[in-house]
């Protein structure tokens, strides 16, 4: 294969993520510095490789040993790799945001982990891309058209969910650590539940239909999610200026 044709084919691969991205941001009524924005995206390509080196890993562990829990296209499999992916997305925005000081609001946890999704989505994107060449281009536009809205959003929203509960333990400190937890777990049962349903050979098209109402739901939640956390931000922000205010007047 040419290098024009890679070339093209990683633009593709990225294109679905910037068209997402483009599409989430415009709702950030207070938008984040695009530098950091960029890191997170880009830290996020470069550390997902770690997870298809862990799929491999384990498949090869799978075959050596004899044993099913890692065997490919099994439930388990779909199970592990999605919370092996979760855990790769906070890690891009562990290493870049968590202690930047440009991340100053409850509501900048889902925007970053967004991001990250969409940076791991992007790397995916490309190599499901430059697998499909020897199918030839029918079937490479095919898959682009289906990850476009299907894996690129179910990677921006598992992401989200996550960076719902880091938002929420900006308010409750003392259970960051199981906030977090709770987080990644929803997220992989999420993605894990959309891979399931894509696997499924017995009914393709009521798999497709399933995949497709449970992203349309989750887009539902994660956008009240949302509008939670803003809310709630807002609310604290003015609890505390009205108690600092009452300071003010007994100390005057």
């Amino acid at each position: 294969m040419a290098l024009p044709t890679y070339v093209l084919l990683g633009l593709f691969g990225l294109l679905p993520s910037f068209i997402w991205m483009s599409y989430f941001l415009q709702r950030d009524s207070h938008p984040e510095p695009r530098s950091l924005l960029a890191k997170t995206f880009l830290t996020a390509m470069i550390v997902s490789p770690i997870a298809v080196f862990l799929q491999l890993g384990f498949t090869r562990i799978s075959v050596v040993t004899g044993s099913s829990f890692f065997a490919t296209n099994t439930p388990n499999f779909f199970l592990w790799a999605a919370f092996v992916e979760e855990c790769v997305k906070f890690l891009a925005v562990w290493i870049i945001v968590l202690r930047n000081p440009a991340f100053d609001e409850p509501i900048d946890a889902m925007i970053y982990m967004m991001v990250a999704g969409l940076g791991f989505a992007a790397v995916e994107n490309i190599l499901f891309l430059f697998g499909s060449i020897p199918n030839g281009v029918g079937v490479t536009l095919s898959i682009w058209a289906l990850r476009s809205v299907g894996a690129t959003l179910l990677h921006a929203l598992s992401s989200s969910l996550i960076g719902y509960f880091l938002a929420l333990s900006w308010f409750f400190q003392e259970h960051r650590k199981k906030l977090l937890l709770v987080g990644i777990a929803l997220a992989t049962l999420f993605h894990f539940s959309f891979n399931l349903f894509l696997s499924s050979t017995d009914n393709q098209l009521g798999g497709l239909s399933s995949a497709t109402g449970l992203l349309l739901v989750m887009a539902f939640l994660v956008s009240i999610l949302f509008v939670k956390i803003k809310t709630r931000h807002r609310m604290a922000v003015a609890q505390a200026a009205l108690a600092a205010s009452k300071i003010n007047i007994i100390a005057s």
